[in-house]
């Protein structure tokens, strides 16, 4: 079996942060932090997949492997199906890890990769179950800081659905407070890890019905009946989404002052 692929979209258009790839925390820029989470990821390979030539020059001049993709592309998961295609069209299993998520933890991807090779499933995507404590934060935050999202599972940790709510609603939730210090809430972690052949189904089927309501792009794969397997895991040393905007930039740089910087780790 050919090593598992980790692709890192970069794309140098962006409404919200033009040039984002490039931008520097902490003097080093947002794409090589990445980029570094993908080296320390054991028994897999990585590739950057780009359109714009300068982000190309920039993994060149840091010795990352990169590939030109067609900038029509229209999602992050297209341009992981074609960057495969070009640097390891053998791979089995590919992982999108997105260019602007510098501090995913390797230790997610990893076990994102071994659920697809040891079980029948389509798709592994992480998930955080949040504490009391860390679901009241969210719920005070979630319209003014990055968010990802939440998933409910079935038993067998199958995905029945996603939400940029806060899902499930939660009846009688002062008696389950009392019961346990965690909640029945899980964060998902947008990070994904596909089976090559269910890459090549998902990026063929048209946008569906509730991702065209909700923004996520995971549920057309639940609409359409794949398996979407959520791994459990612990948050990260630096618990931060996607970096959006300068803002975000700004507190990803606060939070590295605070409890130190993993790439220099």
């Amino acid at each position: 079996m050919s090593k598992p692929l980790i692709v890192i979209p970069a794309r140098m258009a962006s409404t919200r942060f033009p040039g984002k790839p490039l931008a520097k925390i902490a003097d080093v820029s947002m794409l090589r932090r990445t980029a570094h989470i993908a080296a320390n990821v054991s028994d897999s390979e990585f590739v950057v997949a780009t359109d714009h030539n300068d982000i190309a020059a920039h993994c060149e001049d840091h010795g990352l492997p990169v590939v030109m993709t067609n900038a029509d592309l229209a999602s992050g998961s297209d341009r992981a199906l074609a960057a495969s295609r070009q640097f390891r069209p053998e791979a089995d299993i590919i992982v999108n890890l997105q260019g602007d998520a510098p501090f995913s933890d390797p230790s997610h991807i990893s076990a994102v990769i071994e659920r697809l090779k040891i079980e029948a499933v389509d798709i592994a995507t992480p998930a955080i179950r949040l504490t009391w404590d860390e679901l009241d934060v969210l719920r005070r935050t979630k319209l003014t800081t990055p968010f990802s999202g939440t998933t409910v599972v079935e038993k067998d940790g199958r995905a029945i659905w996603f939400s940029k709510n806060i899902i499930p609603a939660i009846r009688k939730e002062e008696d389950l407070r009392q019961s346990s210090s965690v909640s029945p809430v899980l964060r998902h972690v947008g990070l994904y890890g596909f089976k090559k052949q269910a890459l090549e189904r998902f990026n063929a089927l048209p946008e569906s019905h509730y991702e065209t309501l909700e923004g996520l792009e995971q549920l057309r794969a639940i609409e359409d009946g794949m398996h979407v397997a959520i791994i459990h895991v612990s948050a990260p040393h630096i618990s931060s989404p996607g970096i959006d905007t300068p803002e975000d930039l700004a507190r990803a740089e606060a939070l590295i002052m605070e409890l130190g910087d993993p790439f220099l780790s």
